[in-house]
């Protein structure tokens, strides 16, 4: 980690939010409304990959309206599409080795059963590297420029439940199976020769365990093992193969990066912080030693670890006043593909040169957004009725008194991921239409150590749920929020804390908009893809795990208690949240006679990828917070129109 079921608050926005005794006046000083086109359509570029040869440029861009695998020679204007698909934008692409291919991920029509694709970028020619089944499931497991005859892809081809490590020859398309699965591992990690030597096991009870062997044809062996409420993760390799970096919280409160000898077992830590859990390193693509690691606190910070990256880090910090990402590099570790995030404005790609220092803007990837004025985005900090510090941001509106405002509560996916600082689509929308947005990150939330995390356990009704009536209550003490315009937005675990806040609290929102959210957590387990099979012991411990206590938590069955109108938004080939779950929520507060407006789209899954269904949703959300909040409303184009897709 992302509707109107009626059309006439569709096409008549502008009466709509006259309707409502709250709405926001007319102002000529008021920022101007930023399209939705804008917001939610296609981005111009995004995701640039140089090719290991370091002469051509790859990234995403549209082609008759469709996001498609583009190309272009560094330093010529030779832009040209490669690869595309007219039914369903084209979301990641990586270099093959040879710099003559790209590869790429595709499923269809949202049903996440993705299939790995080759692109000859001179002949344009794609064949599809796992055709194994509409119902086969492949991710690309690793590429590296070293071997370029070769990838690595996962797939479960073999056993829906679980990933095998295949061994593709990208020449000739063959693919043999290189690690079998036993049956309980949920993740893999390659050494520096491209073998599979770490894995990690997920145990009946919550627990899991780091397994690794010593060479391909050596037998599995446990070198450390997890407590279903610590966490445990093989990060790479040293250059040497002789010790595997591992993120694990074993010991300690918050994740630490330790390097474990494989041979003796003994560990060291490299980096840790006391609250924040550890995140992505930054590994020397040359070398293969650790540059630097990142800390997520309320923004992106870097810890180097190689001295020779610290001129480097100076040199990119003054590139650009953004959070910095790293998105890929030559193999020879000089030319890196850098980004940096802000929270006013759209995502900026540089390429930066380690030898000369120098850094040369690529693009950004919403250059319309260059002309609106957008909101800031401020950390914020609480406690809960508890005592228990929680973490989130505050983004107001522009050219409004920060006073008693309409506010929308936008509650992150997972629940077990977390809402982080920069630009997003969603929260710079809500406040342009004149919404304080507040997100939280509530108990469960992922980034804050594991007494956090595990202090969601079981409590998705309950003190998860009570954490956003607290954060409700915050905004209201601080003054920035008006209790009776308060509504509660969100997709897949955000729609269930939708449809859960306006159930478990009937009286702490005015309304409430649920994307993809589950309305029965027994449903949910029983619909879940075939290959979440290794999770589901962390589904247990979380959630929970007998029929009667989900019942307890799930808002299906305190429907009756809904009175305030709801907006649900749904995809038909949903492989996670089943369309039963909004199906059955909708029919259950329509026979109480209480305001569902429903929309499905038939061609979605989990979240709507292709930018008119989220123009055409997003259309329908602002009519509606418009009518029951009284925000400013950008009328519907004919193309917004959801009428086909109501139900």
């Amino acid at each position: 980690m992302r509707a109107s079921s009626r059309p006439r608050y569709i096409f008549a926005v502008l009466a709509t939010a006259v309707l409502c005794a709250w709405a926001i006046p007319v102002r000529a000083d008021l920022p101007a409304l930023i399209p939705r086109a804008v917001l939610f359509g296609n981005p111009e570029k995004t995701l640039p990959a140089i090719s290991p040869n370091g002469k051509m440029l790859a990234y995403l861009a549209p082609s008759n309206g469709v996001l498609s695998i583009w190309v272009r020679t560094i330093g010529a204007n030779d832009d040209r599409v490669v690869a595309t698909d007219p039914l369903r934008p084209i979301r990641n692409v990586q270099w093959q080795p040879d710099s003559k291919h790209v590869l790429y991920e595709q499923d269809k029509g949202g049903n996440e059963n993705f299939h790995v694709f080759q692109t000859d970028i001179a002949t344009k020619s794609t064949r599809d590297l796992t055709p194994f089944g509409d119902k086969v499931r492949s991710d690309i497991e690793n590429v590296d420029p070293r071997y370029p005859a070769q990838i690595l892809i996962s797939s479960n081809k073999r056993d829906p439940q679980v990933f095998d490590i295949y061994r593709v020859d990208v020449r000739t398309g063959t693919a043999k199976v290189d690690t079998r699965n036993p049956g309980a591992i949920a993740g893999w990690a390659e050494d520096n020769q491209l073998n599979v030597r770490a894995a990690v096991q997920s145990n009946a009870d919550g627990s899991s365990e780091l397994l690794v062997r010593n060479t391909i044809h050596a037998p599995w062996r446990t070198l450390l093992k997890a407590s279903p409420d610590d966490t445990v993760a093989p990060v790479a390799f040293s250059p040497n193969n002789e010790s595997l970096y591992v993120a694990s919280s074993i010991g300690a409160n918050a994740s630490r990066l330790l390097e474990y000898d494989l041979r003796t077992g003994k560990n060291s830590v490299i980096a840790s912080d006391p609250t924040y859990d550890v995140g992505a390193p930054f590994i020397d693509p040359k070398s293969r030693k650790l540059a630097a690691v990142s800390f997520e606190r309320d923004r992106t910070e870097w810890q180097i670890l190689d001295p020779s990256y610290k001129v480097d880090f100076t040199a990119l910090q003054s590139l650009h006043a953004g959070d910095i990402g790293f998105d890929g590099a030559t193999p020879d570790g000089r030319q890196l593909i850098v980004s940096y995030v802000v929270d006013n404005g759209p995502v900026s790609f540089y390429s930066y040169d380690r030898a000369t220092k120098q850094g040369h803007l690529l693009f950004v990837n919403r250059p319309g957004l260059l002309t609106y004025t957008l909101a800031h985005m401020q950390p914020i900090q609480f406690a809960a009725g508890d005592g228990l510090p929680i973490h989130g941001y505050l983004t107001l509106p522009v050219g409004l008194d920060p006073k008693n405002l309409p506010m929308v509560l936008f509650v992150h996916g997972g629940p077990w991921g977390r809402d982080s600082w920069g630009y997003s689509s969603f929260p710079q929308w809500l406040a342009n239409r004149g919404y304080a947005v507040l997100q939280v990150n509530f108990r469960g939330s992922t980034g804050y150590g594991k007494a956090f995390l595990n202090a969601g356990n079981r409590q998705w009704a309950g003190t998860m749920h009570q954490d956003l009536l607290d954060a409700k209550a915050w905004a209201v003490a601080q003054g920035y929020a008006d209790p009776k315009r308060v509504a509660i937005m969100g997709g897949s675990y955000g729609g269930y804390a939708t449809l859960a806040g306006v159930a478990f609290s009937p009286d702490a929102f005015a309304a409430g908009v649920d994307i993809v959210g589950p309305s029965n957590l027994n449903t949910l387990l029983a619909s879940i893809p075939p290959y979440w099979s290794t999770a589901r012991a962390t589904f247990k411990l979380r959630m929970g795990d007998t029929t009667e206590f989900l019942n307890s938590q799930s808002p299906l069955f305190k429907a009756d208690q809904i009175k305030v109108p709801l907006l649900i938004g749904q995809g038909a080939n949903d492989p996670r949240v089943n369309r039963r779950e909004s199906d059955q929520i909708v029919a259950a507060v329509r026979k109480n006679a209480k305001p569902v407006e429903y929309i499905v789209f038939p061609d979605e899954g989990h979240g709507f990828a292709r930018p008119e269904n989220n123009r055409r949703f997003n259309a329908a959300v602002e009519a509606f917070l418009g009518k029951y909040l009284g925000g400013r409303v950008e009328p519907a184009a004919p193309d917004e129109s959801v009428t086909a897709y109501e139900h």
